[in-house]
């Protein structure tokens, strides 16, 4: 079993990120498992807290240390990603030298009601997962128009089109995380 946890970019609580990703999960094959990694519960970042990590902040580092791979889907807030989604990116990556994000396979998508997507946040995300060191999927490229009759009333996408679009990339993102992931060594 591909277990694969997925992160969403907002807190809002109409995210259309967070309905994306539930079109995932049901777009997912039966040997793939979809998993929410969820960041609300942090607080702000700072130094500070590197002596005495939170346990909030443990429980994320080791949520993303637990699954084989990570799909990210963002909003664009002022033409970069949420500040919310900076934050959690910042606790992964520390303390220093125990970035969780380390060699992990990550694929991104996001979903904007704009015809321009979130191209831009996408961009500003890559840069800081170059840093991070993970291994990030670069096609296809997925900036999602959102349009709210593409899904149903349950949240399964209702578009042909839409559908082909989110298939497509979970093909690519679940054969990314299966490539790249760790292979578990026995003793």
């Amino acid at each position: 079993m591909t277990r694969i946890g997925y992160i969403v970019g907002s807190l809002s609580s109409t995210s259309i990120n967070r309905q994306v990703a539930k079109a995932l999960v049901g777009l997912a094959p039966a040997d793939v498992e979809l998993v929410e990694l969820d960041f609300r519960a942090l607080p702000l970042y700072t130094p500070d807290y590197d002596a005495d990590y939170p346990a909030e902040a443990t429980a994320w580092k080791d949520a993303i240390e637990s699954v084989d791979g990570i799909i990210i889907l963002t909003p664009e807030y002022s033409r970069s990603l949420p500040g919310s989604l900076k934050n959690a990116l910042d606790w992964a990556a520390r303390p220093w030298g125990t970035n969780s994000f380390n060699g992990k396979p990550v694929a991104i998508a996001g979903a904007s009601i704009s015809s321009v997507g979130t191209a831009a946040a996408q961009q500003h995300l890559r840069a800081i997962l170059g840093h991070f060191n993970a291994l990030t999927m670069g096609q296809p490229e997925v900036f999602f128009q959102y349009n709210p009759a593409a899904f149903g009333p349950d949240g399964a996408v209702v578009d042909d089109a839409v559908k082909a679009i989110l298939s497509g990339f979970l093909a690519a993102a679940i054969a990314h995380v299966e490539t790249h992931a760790p292979v578990a060594v026995g003793a």
